[in-house]
């Protein structure tokens, strides 16, 4: 891919390229999560935005709070001396990833305990 994109000059691959509709992209740009170029009313959507709008995608695919991206995408926006305030943004939300999969764990062995249980069941019934 080259270091930027027009991809308003393809609708129909804008989606395709980054993995999110029109739509979607236009909320994140008109709620502040995107600041993307304009040429004569066209957006560019540089390489670097294409990666941030997936990096957005994935930490709302990881359960992060709308409002936390959002301030994760002003901090970035803001410049590079906010490094230390964005990775604890991350921090944070790595914990909250964690206890999550322990807790999705939990649910894991008890399953895991209630089919054992039924595969005996059943195969005391095979034997009777």
């Amino acid at each position: 891919m080259p270091h930027w994109c027009v991809l308003s000059a393809v609708p129909r691959n804008r989606p395709a390229l980054v993995g999110l509709s029109i739509s979607t992209l236009r909320y994140y740009e008109d709620q502040g999560f995107l600041h993307i170029e304009r040429q004569n009313g066209i957006r560019n959507y540089h390489a670097e935005d294409v990666g941030f709008v997936q990096f957005i995608k994935r930490l709302k695919d990881m359960g992060m709070p709308l409002a936390n991206i959002k301030r994760y995408a002003d901090l970035r926006y803001a410049g590079s001396h906010t490094v230390h305030e964005r990775m604890t943004l991350l921090q944070d939300h790595y914990r909250f990833i964690e206890a999550e999969i322990k807790r999705l764990e939990g649910y894991k062995n008890n399953l895991e305990d209630k089919l054992e249980l039924y595969e005996t069941l059943i195969k005391r019934n095979e034997i009777d």
